[in-house]
């Protein structure tokens, strides 16, 4: 049986750990190194550390917690959030991550991707894309900027792009789903599956127990990534894990 990994997100803004929805109306919550402790004593399979200001500062803060939360869990750790240069990807790994993700760069700079394949490898770059759904109905574009940015590129053509060009693995998030609670966009997430043999995190969404079975029931996920769910207490990585157990998945 394929193992389902639990990965809990940290945002990160002015060195705190901070959330919202869509990246607007963002609350702080406290301090991500002891955050990150927490989740990896939970049984966490993965942590995510997403940089949301992407300032030359922030560059400098972000360094500083990759160091300090590798040393400190055994959870593997990825990066993203303005990488757009194998300069600032390899200071990155250097400073502790075990991957990094590319996002808004991959639309900006179509050379990026092959760029960091030749340098570090495809099992250290994630694809991450974020997704809203067209409003005729027909299917989902690829957003960029926190989802300010409509790029007009079909999310399915994107992601066999990106699986072809250098990725090894895809990070999926639902804007249209993200924060709210109500499950993962699993009508998205079943097209993507379709279009890649690369793993899948499913993000946007959860919000109770349901939403992490019916991901990985439905088989469009090999991960799940949550953020609200366990900064504000509602689950546990811990409790996730026992639930999918009990499901035999």
């Amino acid at each position: 049986m394929m193992k389902r990994k639990i990965i809990p997100c940290l945002d990160i803004k002015d060195g705190r750990l901070v959330k919202g929805i869509n990246f607007v109306g963002i609350k702080e919550l406290g301090d991500p190194v002891e955050r990150a402790i927490a989740y990896d004593k939970q049984g966490a399979d993965e942590l995510v550390l997403l940089d949301i200001a992407s300032t030359s500062e922030s560059k400098l803060v972000i360094l500083d917690l990759v160091k300090k939360i590798s040393k400190s869990v055994s959870a593997p750790l990825s990066v993203g959030g303005g990488i757009a240069s194998l300069e600032y990807a390899k200071k990155v790994l250097e400073a502790g991550a075990s991957k990094f993700s590319l996002s808004s760069a991959l639309v900006k700079d179509r050379d990026l991707l092959a760029k960091c394949k030749d340098e570090f490898g495809s099992e250290k770059i994630i694809a991450a894309i974020d997704s809203k759904k067209r409003g005729d109905g027909t299917g989902w574009n690829v957003v960029i900027s926190g989802g300010r940015e409509d790029t007009g590129i079909d999310l399915v053509d994107w992601i066999k792009e990106v699986s072809t060009q250098g990725a090894g693995e895809i990070l999926l998030t639902s804007m249209d789903a993200d924060g709210r609670k109500e499950g993962y966009d699993i009508e998205m997430l079943r097209a993507v599956r379709k279009s890649t043999e690369l793993p899948i995190t499913a993000s946007g969404g959860c919000g109770k127990l349901e939403d992490f079975g019916q991901v990985f029931k439905e088989g469009v996920a090999d991960s799940a990534l949550g953020a609200s769910v366990f900064h504000y207490g509602t689950l546990t990585v811990k409790e996730v894990k026992v639930y999918l157990e009990g499901l035999m998945l």
